[in-house]
């Protein structure tokens, strides 16, 4: 049967519908905080609104490049994020160490909602752990402002004042990939002596699914699809505070 060319017009320019502003999934609201003794966050794009390592690269003019493998990552579409993440380091050798301290200064602002969501969280008792595929250069900051107890995140190289496209290894190995914030995760609450029923997983991208399926309670923040898709709560619309929503 052959489509007339106005019906596939219509078709074709009919919007898909955005996604619910607030999505809950697999569990009844109001959840009790009481319930839970650890929040585990990613960074980039979840607790501030940018990709560090996609500003860096806008410093060596290879913003476009970088940003392609940050999002192909991101959506799941490159499942290998070790790999994903020393393809876009390499990018960045030769980049100076001042670049960094420029997308610190003015690039990096927190997401609406990320200071009072953690402030109420710490005023309940949990325990705030961030983990990131990104850099210790940025996650100290962010940990300092938002009072985090516990941080794993990747160690740029830098020699001479430039970045070497490597990172240096520390005790726990070298890259903070899903995996390892899954680990992190279950350690930190372990450490503190709560289960992984008591813990809260929040994240927007591939990399953050294994700890997020770990966790009690799982919520997508502005999140890629296949994130949002596998949340307890998607926050797709307003700020990270919106999760106190549903904790009572």
């Amino acid at each position: 049967m052959t489509t007339s060319p106005s019906s596939s017009s219509n078709e074709s320019s009919t919007p898909p519908s955005p996604p619910s502003p607030l999505v809950l999934q697999g569990f009844t609201p109001p959840l009790s905080l009481r319930d839970f003794k650890l929040a585990a966050f990613d960074m980039d794009s979840t607790l501030i609104s940018i990709e560090c390592i996609d500003e860096i690269a806008a410093a060596a003019g290879r913003k476009d490049e970088v940003a392609a493998i940050t999002e192909a990552a991101m959506r799941g579409e490159i499942t290998d994020f070790k790999d994903s993440l020393r393809r876009r380091l390499a990018l960045l050798k030769g980049v100076g160490e001042d670049a960094l301290a420029q997308v610190l200064r003015d690039r990096l602002r927190f997401n609406p909602g990320a200071r009072e969501l953690c402030a109420a969280l710490k005023a309940a008792g949990l325990k705030l752990v961030l983990v990131s595929g990104g850099f210790t250069y940025f996650t100290r900051f962010v940990a300092a402002e938002l009072g985090m107890d516990f941080v794993r995140s990747n160690a740029l190289e830098i020699i001479d004042g430039r970045l070497t496209g490597g990172l240096v290894m520390q005790d726990w190995g070298d890259i903070c990939d899903g995996e390892e914030k899954r680990k992190m995760m279950l350690a930190c609450a372990e450490r503190i002596g709560a289960t992984p029923a008591q813990c809260i997983a929040v994240g927007d991208g591939a990399n953050d699914l294994p700890m997020m399926g770990a966790a009690g309670l799982s919520v997508a923040y502005h999140a890629k699809p296949k994130v949002r898709e596998q949340a307890m709560v998607a926050i797709n619309e307003g700020g990270l505070d919106r999760l106190l929503e549903i904790l009572r």
